[in-house]
């Protein structure tokens, strides 16, 4: 796989880093702390719950050398967005001390709450960033996931280009349907790529769509032909 371009995967956890670390593959995106997506952070009595397996996860992700890990907002469940805003902040700040001293990323991801994830609360940028700026952290960033926003709030350039000092990773997927991201679908990947390389950005993004081609090997070398820019 390294001849395409493949170094790194997301979202695995740690009882599978030893076969990524035999196969030396990176875990780009490290998960496994969080209870679910839709019981998160904006929900107070998941607090004690997350801030356990969060403070177990980073020290685990730390101590195998990667440096990500994603977590959830949850459901809204009727919950307003500035409620939302001050549970999720009330409680990643009792972990952002032990990620800072671990040097390890807490990501949120964005998620959209149209078709896949059904009332889920941290569906667009605006929402995302508030959090960012409440928690004022380098080590709390926004996974930045490119299928999810373009169906939530579209304008995907100029959302990276205004606000890509908060987004810490990335997720590419085709529009709609999430399948392969080349000339079917409605996103234009070479340019978003590009627009992602002139903010700075030098680490990894993520190919996370379904591949219908009988070829999936094909549909990811292709995928990282277009997102190599």
């Amino acid at each position: 796989m390294k001849e395409i371009g493949f170094s790194a995967i997301d979202l695995v956890g740690p009882k599978d880093w030893p076969v990524l670390k035999r196969n030396d593959v990176h875990s780009s995106m490290c998960n496994g702390a969080e209870i679910s997506l839709t019981e998160g952070w904006n929900e107070k009595q998941y607090h004690s719950t997350l801030i356990k397996n969060y403070t177990e996860h980073i020290n685990l992700v730390a101590d195998a050398g990667y440096k990500n890990l994603v977590c959830f907002s949850g459901n809204r469940r009727g919950m307003s967005d500035e409620i939302g805003l001050r549970n999720c902040a009330e409680g990643l700040k009792q972990i952002l001390s032990v990620a800072e001293k671990r040097n390890v990323i807490i990501h949120m991801e964005l998620l959209n709450s149209r078709i896949d994830h059904e009332d889920y609360m941290c569906d667009r940028s605006w929402w995302g960033v508030e959090l960012c700026k409440r928690l004022s952290s380098e080590n709390f960033r926004l996974l930045y996931d490119i299928y999810h926003m373009q169906i939530d709030e579209g304008d995907v350039i100029r959302t990276i280009q205004n606000n890509h000092q908060y987004f810490g990773h990335y997720h590419t997927g085709g529009v709609p349907g999430r399948n392969e991201i080349g000339d079917d679908q409605e996103l234009n990947y070479g340019a978003i790529m590009r627009a992602i390389k002139q903010t700075g950005f030098n680490e990894y993004v993520a190919q996370e769509f379904l591949p219908l081609k009988d070829d999936k090997i094909a549909s990811l070398k292709e995928a990282i032909k277009i997102c190599d820019v």
